[in-house]
């Protein structure tokens, strides 16, 4: 049986985080994409090889999965810089989006021409065919509405292309992407297993694991609570609700650029001024460090109060929770906000990830621990297939 690698890929609002094989490899990529032409123009394109191929993403795209297919597209830093960034609007499906799949074929193909997997994928004339098993995830609201199936089936049985155009050490190269099998876990399950078990599905945190909880995982686009109980999730008392962090980011974009005069590139570059260890909630004006704490702290205030809302209501129908935990970028942008109003309010327990990696990664995480043991799995059962295919074959003969 040909090789098959093991990737777990959380295509976030904010970046694409993606852990490979036996996590030897992984990619964070900022979720942003810039249709484009094939030429791009690079100075000093005789020194293109010397770069980052992460800061120069240029890649044309073919896909049965695609609605609009064979684009070429800047993706992730390189993007940020273009005249006509997208991102990821506020009321999109996830499932639904070309611009989820471009992510997550991109960082396929980055992981497949990496020298580390020359051995593991067959290349020839440029051309690498690239077999893996994928974990990945949706939102909650998706997953309850069945979406996840027809995103499942759009992956599976077709040969997904990713052509490197001018893209520093990759140029020319093509990946061919093939699915031996896609699982699409919903994200409050995902951060669950997270909390409560290690790389090989062993419990790591018993105190939670027969407690009622919620999860509140806050993105860009979406945010989901699960209500966790018996120690999974309930699909009747868990919610998703299209309120995310995006539109407050674009806001505070907006009333930047009008009020200071300060043009972003993007929504990332937002995130970067509000949560920088130093000089948090300032830019440069003219040369000048400038506060943007009055335009922040309303905005990010009045998100605070609905996300907090959210949790109110959901509690209060679940009146035997004993803990609410906070994950997910967004989670990370509101924490102090979402601890000062619950402080003055209702006090509930809750808690947050304060290490930032650790809550960024988490879906990654998960997904990970969930497709590697489906793989081990997988494999046993084919050891066992196989023996007995042979003894069968013998006692034939």
């Amino acid at each position: 049986m040909s090789y098959s690698r093991i990737a777990a890929i959380d295509v976030g609002n904010d970046a694409i985080k993606a852990l490979f094989g036996k996590l030897d490899s992984e990619l964070y990529i900022p979720n942003v994409i810039a249709q484009d032409i094939a030429d791009r123009p690079v100075i000093g394109i005789e020194d293109l090889n010397d770069n980052d191929p992460i800061e120069g993403i240029h890649i044309r795209v073919h896909s049965p999965a695609l609605q609009e297919n064979n684009m070429i597209y800047r993706v992730g830093n390189l993007a940020t810089k273009s005249d006509n960034p997208s991102e990821l609007d506020p009321g999109s499906s996830k499932s639904e989006e070309d611009q989820t799949l471009i992510m997550l074929f991109a960082a396929l193909a980055l992981d497949a021409v990496k020298d580390e997997n020359a051995s593991n994928f067959k290349k020839a004339n440029n051309v690498v065919d690239a077999n893996y098993t994928l974990g990945t995830g949706l939102p909650l609201r998706e997953v309850k509405e069945g979406k996840d199936v027809g995103y499942r089936s759009r992956l599976l049985g077709s040969v997904h292309q990713v052509e490197f155009l001018v893209t520093p050490k990759y140029q020319g190269i093509k990946v061919n992407i093939k699915f031996d099998e896609v699982k699409v876990y919903p994200e409050g399950f995902a951060a669950y297993i997270n909390l409560v078990m290690d790389n090989d599905l062993n419990i790591i945190n018993r105190d939670l694991i027969d407690k009622q909880i919620l999860i509140q995982d806050i993105g860009g686009l979406s945010t989901d609570i699960a209500v966790i109980r018996n120690r999974k999730v309930d699909d009747d008392k868990a919610q998703g609700f299209n309120l995310g962090v995006a539109e407050a980011l674009e806001s505070i974009r907006e009333e930047i650029r009008s009020k200071h005069g300060v043009e972003l590139d993007s929504r990332r570059d937002v995130v970067d001024i509000i949560t920088k260890k130093n000089d948090r909630n300032h830019i440069m004006v003219r040369g000048s460090r400038t506060s943007v704490h009055d335009i922040t702290d309303r905005i990010l205030g009045e998100l605070a109060k609905k996300e907090y809302r959210h949790l109110r209501n959901v509690w209060q129908k679940n009146s035997q929770t004993e803990i609410c935990y906070f994950v997910g970028g967004g989670a990370i942008v509101l924490k102090d906000y979402l601890k000062k109003l619950n402080n003055n309010l209702d006090g509930y327990n809750i808690d947050f990830f304060e290490d930032e990696k650790e809550s960024i990664w988490m879906m990654a995480n998960a997904y990970y621990k969930l497709i590697s043991d489906y793989a081990k799995k997988n494999a046993k059962q084919e050891q066992t297939q196989s023996k007995k295919d042979v003894q069968k074959s013998g006692m034939t003969k």
